[in-house]
């Protein structure tokens, strides 16, 4: 394609994230409870039983953005539709938390992986604030009583983090820690604030963002390592055999470089209601990102690719629809952020349309909606699942609806 639409364009990226929202409602909806996670190119649902924890939080979200920007009650029926599958068929009453993964089938759930993740957990606190944002007040005691179940679960205070992962009935837990998981949470956090205004979720986004872009990069060369030792020391050869691991990959990710980026910047914007010092945050974000499209950036073929190796060369070349989608938010927020400096903007809005530009010639669906997960390095697709469990293009439209805040295109309240 050689004509792009104005991608600073509000408009046109409320659009799109419809075009991708229609790509999943309503075919997504089962009657019988939550939703579908599984779905080809096409949209055929291929696997209409396993229901996984990150997609049934993220479609909560996915439901509620829809809900507040484009105001269509279907969205709103949706929303409700995957708040209470999250609500009764995750939930454990018995030990308290969130099942990994269920199968569901005749209308009950059979527990498939009970395990206790932080990563999902902070996707149920970001599923609940965004929840509340568009409406549903009773979430809000959800919202808080998740807090206090990391808090009294997950929470580290002596490293001032969150653990990972912990057996169903919390008697077993896991020495690996990840900054994965404390990304997320800093992004829930910083959903919560916004849904409640309580100052101590804005605080815990602060103290997992400098521990994370600050201490922990300080023991990593300067950059985001994704696995630690229980004492957070860096463990460079954890999944150094699975380097493609869905959720902890091997390897320094330029799209969490870029993904943390975005949050500093988003945590900078909020800093009038913090009593801190938050002036590291942005040359850090800015430090990020252009790490990530030094070295992540395909010069030959386009797009990021999605590991770098311990040295910095690239481990695997493989591009995904997230690591896109996520560093083009982050782009546009540091050309918003770049005030006088010219020079920052511009190059900063460049990355911007050159993101975008490779996304919308080889990652969108412009036919059935949504973006393609995961192509090689020469851009082609390695299968035709769109959406297996995880990806419900949280990243994809969230970006837009980030992007269309930077912009001061605020949504309905």
């Amino acid at each position: 394609m050689s004509d792009y639409p104005d991608f600073r364009s509000p408009a046109v990226l409320l659009a799109h994230a419809r075009h991708s929202m229609a790509f999943y409602h309503p075919r997504c909806i089962d009657p019988s409870g939550g939703m579908y996670h599984f779905f080809k190119d096409d949209g055929t649902v291929y696997d209409a039983h396993q229901r996984h924890l990150v997609s049934s939080t993220r479609f909560v979200f996915t439901y509620a953005m829809a809900y507040r920007h484009f105001r269509d009650p279907a969205h709103l029926d949706g929303l409700r539709h995957a708040l209470r599958f999250l609500r009764e068929a995750h939930r454990d009453p018995s030990h308290g938390g969130y099942h990994w993964l269920l199968d569901w089938r005749d209308g009950r759930a059979q527990v498939l992986d009970g395990t206790r993740h932080a990563y999902g957990h902070a996707f149920v606190l970001l599923a609940y604030a965004h929840a509340v944002m568009a409406g549903l007040d009773e979430a809000r005691p959800w919202l808080a009583e998740i807090f206090e179940l990391l808090e009294q679960r997950f929470w580290d205070a002596a490293s001032g983090l969150y653990a990972d992962e912990a057996s169903a009935d919390w008697q077993q837990r896991s020495g690996y820690r990840g900054q994965n998981a404390n990304m997320h949470a800093c992004e829930a956090m910083l959903a919560a604030f916004d849904a409640t205004g309580e100052r101590r979720y804005l605080a815990r986004a602060r103290e997992l963002a400098h521990h994370i872009t600050q201490r922990q990069a300080q023991r990593c060369g300067g950059l985001i390592w994704e696995h630690y030792d229980a004492q957070w020391q860096p463990d460079w050869q954890y999944n150094i055999d699975n380097p493609a691991h869905l959720f902890r990959p091997w390897g320094y990710q330029p799209g969490h470089l870029t993904e943390w980026a975005k949050l500093l910047l988003q945590l900078d914007a909020r800093a009038g209601a913090l009593d801190e010092d938050l002036s590291w945050a942005v040359p850090t974000a800015r430090r990020l990102f252009q790490v990530a499209v030094d070295k992540g950036w395909d010069r030959e073929h386009g797009g990021l690719h999605y590991s770098l190796a311990p040295d910095l060369s690239v481990c695997d070349a493989d591009k995904y629809f997230w690591v896109q989608a996520e560093s083009a938010a982050a782009a546009a927020m540091l050309a918003l952020r770049a005030g006088a400096d010219e020079a920052g903007a511009a190059f900063h809005w460049d990355w911007y349309e050159r993101l975008w530009a490779y996304s919308w010639t080889h990652f969108v669906d412009h036919q059935h909606g949504a973006w393609y997960r995961i192509l090689d390095r020469e851009n082609r697709k390695l299968s035709d699942e769109k959406s297996p469990a995880g990806k419900v293009d949280y990243h994809t439209m969230g970006a837009c609806y980030d992007i269309v805040r930077a912009l001061g295109e605020a949504p309905h309240a």
